[in-house]
Parts: C-alpha cells; structure tokens; sequence
C-alpha cells in the first residue's frame, strides 16, 4: 500500500489513522533518508494510539529510546547514531519488540537482521520538497491483518495506491 503524503501535517494524519489499529506487541520498522519524515509518522502514530503528549514527541537523540505512556506503552527507538549492527544487540530489543508495548523503530534498515520476522514495515520517500510517498508492507499474518482492516475502514485516505507484495 502507498500513501502520497502533501505536507508534515498529513504525514502525521495517515500515522494517526495507522496507530489507532496497532495493539500490543507491534512493531512498526520505519526507513528513509533524514528528513523524510519518520519523526512525523511516529507522532501521528503515538496520536493513534493514545498517548497523551504526542506533540512533545521527538527523535530520541542522545537516549536511542524513548518511552510514551497512554493506553498501552509506546516504545520509540531512533538508532541514526548507531554505528554497527552489533552495536544493538546490547540495547535489549527483544525486550521492546517482544513485551507489552507497541514499538516504534527510525532507522530500521541498520537492524536488519535483529528485527522480528513479522512487523510492519513503512518505507518514506521524497517526492518534492514537502511530498512524500508512504509505502506500508506486511510482514506476517497480524499485519497483513492489519493492512486489510486500513484498506477497508474509513480511513479518510487520499490518492492511495495499493499493490501487493
């Protein structure tokens, strides 16, 4: 499924819309350049699933994670500084990935071989100065799942492509 995203704010919408699907134990696996908007995606999606002070969300710079309270715990995970793989092994991400909360990853693409087998993966691409291409794959039946309640709810989404993969 791809998203065109026209603005940060519509960015945050389609996170918002996304996030009020998530539930415990998800992982969403966030790639892109720097800039591309995966902060705003990820404020969206602590909007989504109910945390309270989303607007103070931010790339957890210097603390690699940072932890939202709401409903259910949201986990946000920025490795742009980490510099090897290995390098997060020592951080306990199994912890995230496989507890009780909804974990958020920037950078995902650093990580690969760590992350889970099933998560959602969400690709965000430049397309003009303020535009962005918003490309969600499933991976495992929860997100494929996932992918077909968005498809048929009242998202409110615009210029939506979809394709499978």
């Amino acid at each position: 499924m791809i998203l065109y995203s026209k603005s940060p704010s519509e960015t945050i919408r389609f996170g918002k819309q996304i996030g009020r699907f998530l539930q415990r134990g998800d992982v969403v696996a966030l790639m892109g350049e720097l800039g591309a908007g995966k902060t705003q995606f990820i404020k969206g999606l602590t909007q989504g699933v109910g945390v309270r002070r989303s607007a103070y969300v931010s790339s957890p710079s210097f603390t690699l994670i940072n932890e939202y309270k709401g409903k259910i715990p949201f986990y946000h995970i920025d490795l742009y500084r980490l510099e090897e793989e290995k390098d997060a092994e020592e951080l306990g991400l199994e912890e995230y990935f496989y507890g009780e909360g909804i974990t958020a990853i920037e950078w995902a693409d650093r990580i690969l071989s760590l992350l889970p087998g099933e998560l959602l993966r969400v690709n965000i691409h430049y397309t003009g100065k303020q535009t962005r291409s918003i490309e969600l794959v499933a991976k495992g039946k929860r997100y494929e799942e996932l992918m077909n309640r968005l498809r048929i709810s009242d998202c409110g989404f615009r210029n939506l492509v979809t394709s499978d993969y």
